[in-house]
């Protein structure tokens, strides 16, 4: 994994709900290597330890950081402004392999687990199906961009307020593909991861879990993860995913 410190300055923001908020950064020479799936860690005034925050996409030398407010890190982060920059390291973690772009692709994203899967869309363009799933209308995020990618868009919600009354997961089923990323909750991965097994699909899911370092110096984001001969052993998700295979991570 090659990091190093970058600045970027912040060219547009825009909060998408009360506590979702979306930066586009300049940073071209960065965003020439980023691939999707990886992560930031940025710094936050007054805090020690820098927060991680998923590359949602990359265009044209910019970043974007699409990003939910969990705590006071994340609180800190919703109030720079435009012309602020921003310190961080990157590229960090490990990203989605990216397939045959002819292939048919399906993207799961569950909630905040949704914007790191635009980055995929692009790539496979129509080719592209996104399954996004939200507690609600009013926590719907990103559907133009994914249908501006060229995806086809479906939607899901926990109480049925807009699209299918369910989860993204259903959506599996129901679709044509070859591969399947995906990335949300910890069940969501587990009925996705599940479902790909049983039509023998490829699964590639990434992770989400609390990080200090975010370069595997601490170890505070240890998974428990198992061999092809079934083996179990810990990797840890900053260093050795967050992406990983579906059939190497126990959920």
């Amino acid at each position: 994994m090659k990091y190093d410190v970058w600045n970027g300055t912040v060219i547009r923001k825009e909060a998408l709900t009360q506590d979702i908020f979306d930066f586009t950064v300049k940073a071209p020479t960065l965003a020439s290597v980023v691939k999707p799936g990886q992560f930031a860690n940025i710094l936050v005034p007054n805090k020690l330890l820098r927060r991680p925050i998923s590359i949602c996409s990359v265009q044209n030398g910019f970043l974007r950081f699409v990003f939910q407010i969990r705590g006071e890190g994340t609180e800190l982060l919703s109030h720079f402004q435009v012309g602020d920059t921003l310190d961080f390291l990157a590229p960090l973690g490990n990203g989605f392999p990216v397939e045959d772009p002819q292939k048919k692709a399906i993207f799961v994203g569950g909630g905040i687990g949704v914007p790191p899967l635009l980055g995929l869309a692009q790539k496979y363009g129509r080719n592209g199906t996104a399954a996004l799933g939200f507690r609600s209308k009013e926590a719907v995020i990103l559907e133009k961009d994914f249908a501006a990618a060229g995806s086809t868009v479906k939607i899901a919600t926990d109480n049925g307020s807009f699209g299918h009354h369910g989860f993204a997961a259903d959506f599996l089923e129901e679709t044509s593909f070859d591969i399947c990323y995906a990335c949300g909750p910890k069940p969501m991965l587990k009925a996705v991861s599940k479902l790909c097994k049983q039509m023998n699909k490829q699964c590639w899911i990434s992770l989400e879990e609390r990080m200090a370092c975010g370069i595997g110096a601490c170890l505070g984001c240890a998974v428990e993860l198992k061999r092809s001969n079934g083996e179990s052993y810990y990797g840890h998700v900053c260093k050795d995913g967050p992406v990983f295979s579906s059939e190497e991570v126990v959920l």
